[in-house]
């Protein structure tokens, strides 16, 4: 059974763009990905067990050997991109209350915009 999925604009890009230059169908080309990603962590390349280990904060990252080391900082890049739902309820509450929401590029904290009509 078909099922959608929500992928982000620049991935379908990305997806669009190597579509069309190898002749395949969007689903086609998200199922080669799939299957690409799913042989590179399946291969004896590296141990994909091992980086999800790190991921997870039981392995020392510095036990990781290169390639595994390299696998493991793109996931983690990926991960720490994406705020979780907690993040998402903190900086949310602290908008409401008016308090700081981040620092900008000189380290000044920088407050949530008032939005409502005066």
């Amino acid at each position: 059974m078909a099922q959608s999925v929500k992928l982000a604009d620049d991935i379908m890009s990305l997806v669009r763009r190597e579509a069309d230059l190898h002749s395949r169908s969007v689903a086609g080309q998200i199922t080669h990905w799939l299957k690409l990603g799913r042989a590179i962590e399946h291969s004896d390349s590296f141990d994909y067990a091992r980086i999800t280990a790190a991921l997870e904060g039981k392995l020392d990252t510095t036990q990781l050997q290169e390639d595994e080391e390299a696998a493991w900082l793109d996931a983690f890049t990926e991960k720490m991109a994406q705020p979780s739902q907690a993040e998402e309820a903190f900086f949310a509450n602290r908008r409401m209350l008016g308090r700081g929401v981040g620092l900008d590029a000189g380290g000044n904290l920088i407050h949530a915009k008032d939005d409502t009509p005066a």
